[in-house]
């Protein structure tokens, strides 16, 4: 245990020193100087595109968007992905667009709109901008994608999240504007931005939180009046890195307390799921030495559940995904065997009490991208796309 703990550590400052924390001096370091510049680029340019972003709409098509090259494409599909229309452009001019891990697409149906947003990579290392469009016309035509983040430097906007419903359109994002140029600042920001007409307009961007870890992704969801309530890693003390919640334009609170001391950026978001009695599922993971590894957790007002581990923590299980409906919540997420990435799920009937045993919905010897659970179409479904095997679509369940 200890070993395999020192080098997911290890692995985690080699993640973090090159991406949440590469402006970093490390007195008495030999090793060469690292080009950043250099390293960003080429790991826009040729790093492999697996992220995609999925929705059902309220007819049961189910809408894809993926990059290819320095373009985003949405496409739609009437029988469960198993064969797409001809996918469409969202970006006319060509950009370079982070479609990995945790930086991905965002893709949501509302009617006849169709609304997408990505983060745009910028030449200089860690850089982006938040990127948004509207199709008014079913998917056939986007809008001239517009930029939502209104600092406009060349530094940290990235990591974007979107909910979206008949009353308009919420982006939040990691961005490190408060930061720059205060070295005292710690980690980074979480910023917000609603559209209420539609998706042509944004209002001026929104503080949610203060120092936050600045490369895990961000989960939003709806409360049950519609409020979007986030999750997100947060940096509690000098480098506590943890969960928090909060609805949008209220305190966070803090969500876990593995108490996981880590001076880098773990690139490991955690997932949010709201049911209609207002429950908050949310499902993590964390390094912290004492309970390693992926946790469960409802929270329902002022009550948190105890973390429920799960998933094998030396099949490297981690990246979760939670769905609910009703009182049936389901966990998915990803391990690897020696040979094959895998995709695996529980389920609970009574609204996260008791579970069932994990077992295997998909698996490819190839690399392949994180879980997605998607709602619609009569049932819940995984999607993931692959390097061999294309995209998959699976039913989990009615």
């Amino acid at each position: 245990m200890v070993s395999r703990l020192l080098a997911l550590a290890a692995a985690l400052l080699m993640a973090g020193g090159a991406g949440a924390h590469g402006d970093h001096a490390h007195p008495g370091a030999a090793a060469p100087k690292v080009d950043y510049a250099k390293v960003w680029l080429e790991k826009q340019q040729t790093a492999p595109r697996l992220a995609v972003a999925a929705t059902f709409d309220d007819r049961g098509r189910l809408w894809l968007a993926r990059v290819v090259g320095q373009q985003l494409f949405v496409s739609s599909s009437v029988d469960a992905g198993r064969s797409f229309a001809e996918a469409v452009a969202v970006n006319r001019e060509p950009e370079l667009i982070s479609a990995d891990g945790e930086a991905r697409p965002q893709i949501a149906a509302v009617g006849q709109r169709i609304y997408v947003s990505w983060t745009q990579a910028l030449p200089q290392p860690f850089a982006g901008h938040i990127r948004f469009a509207v199709s008014e016309d079913g998917g056939k035509t986007f809008a001239e994608p517009i930029t939502v983040n209104d600092d406009s430097r060349p530094i940290t906007h990235r990591f974007n999240a979107m909910l979206a419903d008949a009353s308009g359109v919420t982006l939040a994002w990691i961005d490190k504007r408060d930061g720059a140029g205060n070295s005292d600042y710690t980690g980074a920001a979480i910023y917000t931005a609603r559209s209420t007409d539609g998706g042509r307009s944004f209002e001026p961007n929104r503080k949610l939180a203060d120092h936050s870890c600045e490369c895990c992704r961000i989960a939003i969801a709806a409360d049950t009046d519609g409020t979007p309530v986030a999750l997100w890693r947060q940096i509690f003390g000098k480098n506590t890195r943890d969960f928090a919640l909060a609805r949008l334009a209220e305190p966070l609170r803090r969500a876990s307390e593995d108490g996981w001391e880590i001076d880098a950026c773990p690139h490991h978001g955690g997932a949010l799921a709201i049911g209609r009695d207002g429950a908050r599922h949310l499902a993590w993971f964390t390094g912290a030495e004492r309970s390693p590894g992926l946790h469960y957790r409802r929270v329902i007002g002022e009550t948190m559940t105890p973390p429920l581990p799960f998933g094998n923590l030396d099949a490297q299980a981690g990246h979760p995904q939670v769905a609910v409906s009703g009182r049936h919540v389901t966990l998915v997420w990803r391990e690897y065997d020696g040979r094959h990435n895998l995709i695996r799920s529980m389920h609970s009937r009574d609204n996260g009490s008791r579970w069932s045993t994990p077992s295997t919905l998909a698996r490819t010897a190839s690399a392949a991208d994180d879980p997605l659970l998607v709602t619609g179409h009569q049932g819940l479904w995984l999607v993931w796309n692959t390097t061999a095997d294309g995209l998959r679509t699976v039913k989990i369940r009615p």
